[in-house]
């Protein structure tokens, strides 16, 4: 039977060699293969260490980017602003390079 008690659960993992550690941070990104980025906000972080691995157990509201890294350097090359300005832009616009690129501009 699995305890439904903290304490408990931490003694038996302690039993079992394994570590956790709750980590405070405000967010998470990940930066997918494809280029764009998955963000976490209000994460809940634990790394658990079990026979010399870490593994990171992570939670939170998911906001994901449907942009890549190019085109956010297309809006900056396209209106001079800055990334983070660009970047503003196409959250806003949800990941549309032309909206993002016009709202810059006006």
């Amino acid at each position: 039977m699995i305890p439904t008690d903290p304490r408990q659960m931490q003694r038996m993992m302690k039993q079992l060699g394994i570590k956790s550690e709750e980590i405070q941070a405000n967010e998470v990104v990940i930066k997918k293969a494809d280029g764009t980025e998955m963000k976490i906000v209000e994460p809940q972080i634990m790394i658990i260490e079990m026979q010399g691995q870490k593994s990171f157990q992570i939670t939170g509201k998911v906001q994901e980017a449907s942009f890549s890294e190019d085109d956010l350097k297309l809006v900056v090359e396209q209106t001079g602003k800055t990334e983070q300005e660009a970047k503003i832009a196409l959250e806003k616009n949800k990941g549309d390079i032309a909206k993002a690129i016009l709202d810059l501009q006006a």
